[in-house]
């Protein structure tokens, strides 16, 4: 189910029977919330960010401005269905929201009031491939002694794709030194940081050029590559052909 909402300034308690995902379409500077208590915490937040809240979930938000949001609750079903069997393990995520996982949403609201058709269906089980891709990434890892240091510098990563990232930068926001960031990482992890970048950029090049008509340049640009060559290459030893074949497939 996907909605848009206008609201006045305001807010109030709420409960979610299913997993939801909201985007902030205006900017909320005295955003405050309550999570599984009565207890409120300022949390500012601008266009863009937003929510993931698993089922069950209950507090209060409250916002002095009016406020338009999108809102995507995903059936445990769903989620099921593209590989991901640990929705119950969810914590709660408020604040900057992953730049694709946001456009998904977009995507998703706007063909809501559609009949079924296969792009639709498509776009929900992209955006749910794509969530249950990072919820994963969040909680893979946790039984590394720098567990939460690890999933900060991974949601660094997450949230910054598009850009030129540095190790100096990532193991900065893991508070770890450059050397024993990418120990610790790769003893998690299983790769080295600089593969887990490019394979989250080709993850998400093959979630855009499936659900967008997007030009191939505008894809390389949105997951971090200026030389749209060099993505070509990373891409097809990633996926085995082009970026234009995979989008014909």
């Amino acid at each position: 189910m996907a909605e848009s909402f206008d609201v006045p300034p305001g807010g109030g308690a709420f409960v979610l029977p299913r997993m939801a995902v909201g985007l902030f379409l205006t900017d909320q500077p005295g955003h405050r919330i309550a999570v599984g208590s009565d207890r409120r915490k300022p949390i500012p937040l601008a266009a863009g960010d937003g929510w993931i809240l698993p089922a069950g979930t209950s507090g209060i938000c409250e916002y002095d401005a009016a406020l338009s949001y999108l809102k995507l609750e995903l059936t445990d079903a769903l989620l099921v269905d593209v590989g991901f069997d640990r929705a119950q393990d969810v914590g709660p995520v408020v604040g900057r929201i992953d730049p694709l996982l946001a456009e998904l949403a977009r995507q998703a609201v706007s063909t809501a009031g559609e009949p079924a058709s296969l792009y639709r269906e498509t776009m929900e089980l992209a955006l749910a491939a794509h969530l249950a891709h990072l919820l994963s990434s969040r909680t893979d890892g946790a039984a590394a002694v720098d567990d939460r240091r690890l999933q900060r510098a991974v949601a660094y990563i997450h949230d910054n794709i598009a850009e030129e990232l540095s190790l100096d930068e990532i193991a900065s926001e893991a508070a770890i030194s450059r050397f024993h960031f990418v120990r610790a990482f790769r003893k998690a992890f299983g790769i080295s940081p600089y593969q887990y970048v490019i394979h989250e950029r080709m993850e998400r090049a093959k979630i855009l050029l499936k659900t967008t008509r997007l030009p191939v340049a505008e894809v390389a640009a949105r997951v971090g590559y200026d030389d749209v060559s060099r993505f070509g290459r990373h891409f097809r030893r990633h996926v085995g052909t082009t970026p234009a074949a995979f989008r014909m497939d």
